[in-house]
Parts: C-alpha cells; structure tokens; sequence
C-alpha cells in the first residue's frame, strides 16, 4: 500500500463515546492468555465510585448515545445485588454492556439483564476443542459452564455478542470458528489474534502469511453465510470502500476517543484499559486522576497531560508519518505498544502486525482470489 497523508485526529476528545468500569477485580476463571494482574483477589467498586461517574456520564447521555461497559474481573462475580447497586446512579439515557465469561449466567442473571436492558457479550473461543486454555482455578475445562450460560441466554430469548481469543491461527480455522458461532446464535463476533500484553507474557509473533490466510479465510466463510455481524471484517471493508471513494481520511474521528477505564478505585486510565492495575518506574500507575478526587470530566479534559499520554500521542504522529495503514488503524493501542516495546512512541508491534496489518491484506486477499473472470 502507498502512504497516505491521514489530516484527520488529533489529540484526545474531551467527551467519550463510552465509559468501562470494573466492578471487581476478581475473575472465576484462570485463562492461560489473560492479561488482567488482580484476578485473584475481589477487590469490589464502592458504590460511591458508580456515582461519582454517573455524574459525569449521565449529561453526555442526553446529549447523545453513550454506554457503559462492565469489564472485570468477571464482572457477574460481584454478584446481582452489588452490580444493581453500581448501577443505579446512571440514568435511563444511559446503555449498559457486560463483557462475561457466561459461567455464571443462570436464570437469576438473565432476568437481571432484562430488567436492566443489558446488551450481554460472551467469551468463548469456539468449540470444545478451541477453549482448552479457558480454565477454572482448579485448571478444570469451563467450556460446559460456559455453553450452559449462552443456553440460558437463548432460553430468554436475550440477543449477545461473542469474543473469541485465536492463539495459533492455521488452515481450515476460521472457516470452523464461524460455523460454530452461526450456531452459537451470536449477532455479533468479534475476533483478537492473542496478544502479549499484561501478565500474559507469551509472545504474539506470528507467521504472516499464516495470520494473513486466517483473515482472508474468515472474510470467505462470512460472504458464504453473513448473519453475523463480523467486527473486525466489516470495519476492513468499510475503510476500502472508503479508499475507494477517496473518503478514508474522513473515517476515522477528528480526535482519539479516550476510553476512560474507571478501575475498582476510582482511578481512571484512558486510551487502554489493559494498563489498569499495572505500575511502572517512569509511569507510575499510568492514572489520569480519581473519581472519587476530581470529576470524570475534568480528569479527561487534562488526559493529554499525563506524561505517558503525551508520550503516546508523539508515537501516534510518528504512525502518521510513516505507515500507510494509518488511516485504517489510527495509530494503534497504547498497551500494545508499552506491553511490546517498553514504551508509548513507538511504531509498529505484532499486534499491529497480526490485527491490522495482515487483516486488512487478508480482506484484499480474499478480493482478488475472488474477482469475477472479466467480460
């Protein structure tokens, strides 16, 4: 791909489009790939942390769509009784999203989500064979427990996303994994190559054109049958329709969304919130400011302060200068870049590589391995 001069976002946006919280650090499960440093320990939210956010987010949901996105931990572990009571602050305005395992999804949870109009996305990595890393903390399979949630799901007529983790993309993989989630019953699924990021230490490099197949693959068996919406696919073929038309600089937004994790503390970390939980020598705790000290609003109108932020930001500019995929990926994640490098200015990573890079020619692969013969 030629390089391209990408105009379009610059700095931090002030307002987001969505909020994570995380209403207790402990997970049931033990996932060999997990990024997450507390999970053993139920450290739970305190309930003045949900208001404090609510007072920030309730304003921005008048104004427009916004949701809040539970993440943990296994967020159901803080139990219905204390995740009600986060709850309650925000307003009616307000979308609310759990990311689960499904473990411990039953009749109880699925009225709960109901009530509460929340949209349910599940963690699973396919079928029996594909979740042998999915564990409990005895190291026992949970794939059984997770199916009997997703059954409970479908039992109540609730719709869900899934989220599958691929760890060693291979021939004939994609084309299973998306039969399996067509009779999973998902409406959406979203897909990640494993990534080296956290306590999950192990590494992310893959064999390009391994990886490359794997995406074009999956392009091909969601053509076949697309009742899925496909995230990583369709954001693909939105930017080269975008191309197309010479409209890409317009699509990515004018400013980074800071996708505020509010952390069981109160801390607040924006643009990852995979750096949650971790402390660094020059970083600190990689926090923008607490809730509970300063309000949600003000801690994100001075996010470009925070010096590993500002640091980000010249490795974003540096992306722009130099990689022709820029416009498709905006730059990259900012853990990617600490987990993988040691630092936030940067370029290119292995995530970059495997989930933008090779996604993207896998997508244009699989175009023209499939043009229609010319008149």
């Amino acid at each position: 791909m030629a390089a391209r001069t990408h105009t379009g976002m610059r700095g931090i946006a002030a307002v987001p489009s969505y909020v994570v919280m995380q209403p207790t650090t402990l997970c049931n499960l033990d996932c060999a790939y997990c990024y997450l440093p507390m999970r053993a320990a139920d450290r739970r939210m305190p309930v003045a942390v949900a208001e404090a956010v609510a007072a920030s987010v309730n304003p921005w949901a008048t104004a427009g769509r916004f949701s809040v996105v539970w993440h943990g931990g296994e967020p159901l572990a803080a139990g219905r009784d204390h995740l009600a009571a986060l709850l309650a602050p925000f307003g009616p305005e307000v979308e609310h999203h759990v990311q689960t395992n499904a473990t411990l999804i039953d009749d109880a949870w699925c009225a709960f989500f109901a009530e509460r109009d929340i949209r349910v996305s599940v963690s699973v990595d396919g079928p029996r064979e594909r979740n042998g890393e999915r564990v409990t903390r005895g190291g026992r399979p949970a794939y059984d427990r997770i199916v009997a949630g997703v059954a409970a799901l479908r039992r109540h007529g609730l719709p869900f996303s899934a989220l599958a983790v691929v760890s060693r993309p291979g021939p004939g993989l994609a084309t299973e994994l998306y039969d399996y989630f067509l009779d999973l019953g998902c409406d959406v699924l979203g897909v990640n190559i494993e990534e080296t990021e956290g306590v999950n230490t192990r590494t992310n490099a893959r064999d390009a054109g391994a990886v490359t197949a794997f995406w074009a693959e999956l392009v091909g068996a969601w053509r076949r049958e697309p009742r899925i919406h496909l995230r990583e696919v369709e954001w693909s073929l939105r930017y080269a329709g975008a191309v197309l038309d010479g409209t890409a600089d317009g699509l990515l937004p004018r400013r980074l969304d800071p996708i505020p994790t509010v952390a069981h503390d109160g801390s607040v970390v924006v643009l990852s919130p995979e750096l949650a939980g971790f402390t660094d020598p020059r970083y600190g705790d990689f926090s923008s400011g607490n809730v509970l000290a300063t309000p949600l609003a003000e801690i994100l109108a001075e996010a470009g302060r925070t010096p590993w932020v500002d640091e980000f930001l010249t490795g974003v500019e540096a992306c722009r200068s130099s990689c022709p995929y820029f416009g498709f990926c905006g730059g990259g994640h900012a853990a990617n870049r600490y987990f993988e490098l040691g630092r936030f200015d940067g370029t290119e990573t292995e995530h970059c590589r495997n989930s933008k890079i090779r996604l993207l020619e896998g997508v244009l692969e699989h175009a023209r391995d499939n043009q229609s013969p010319a008149a």
